[in-house]
C-alpha cells in the first residue's frame, strides 16, 4: 500500500486527472489505457534477467498471466468464496470461475465432509 500511495503522489504532481477516483492505476501519462502486451514483455524481460541471475533451474518460465491463475488458485484453496474470486478476476459469472478453476476443488470435498462431520458431532 505504501508503494501505491507513493506512486499516486508522484502521478498527482504530474496531473490531478491521474489521481482522481476514476483514474486508472497504470495508465499512460495522458490517462489512457496501456496495452497489456507492454506489461507482458516487461515481465518476460525481468523474468529472464532473474533466471540468469539465480540460475535457470531455480526459477520456472511463467507468463504474467500465470500470476493471475496463481492468485485465483491460492484464494480458492484458502476457502475464499467463488463469487468473491470471480469478482476479483472480473469474470462475467461465477460459473466461468468454477469451470476454469475446477481443479482446485477435488481435495476440498474431503475437507468439506470432515467439517460437516465435525458439526454433526457437536
Amino acid at each position: 500500500m505504501a508503494a501505491l500511495r507513493s506512486y499516486r503522489s508522484a502521478r498527482g504532481l504530474l496531473a490531478l486527472d491521474l489521481v482522481r477516483d476514476s483514474a486508472l492505476v497504470l495508465s499512460q501519462l495522458d490517462g489512457a489505457h496501456r496495452h497489456p502486451k507492454k506489461f507482458s514483455r516487461r515481465f518476460a524481460g525481468q523474468l529472464l534477467r532473474a533466471r540468469m541471475t539465480l540460475g535457470e533451474e531455480q526459477l520456472p518460465v511463467i507468463r504474467l498471466h500465470d500470476l493471475r491463475h496463481t492468485h485465483a488458485t491460492v484464494l480458492l484453496a484458502d476457502g475464499v468464496p467463488v463469487k468473491v474470486v470471480s469478482e476479483r478476476l472480473r469474470h462475467a459469472s461465477a460459473t466461468i470461475t468454477l469451470t476454469v478453476y475446477q481443479h482446485v476443488h477435488p481435495g476440498m470435498g474431503r475437507q468439506a465432509a470432515d467439517g460437516f462431520a465435525a458439526l454433526l458431532e457437536g
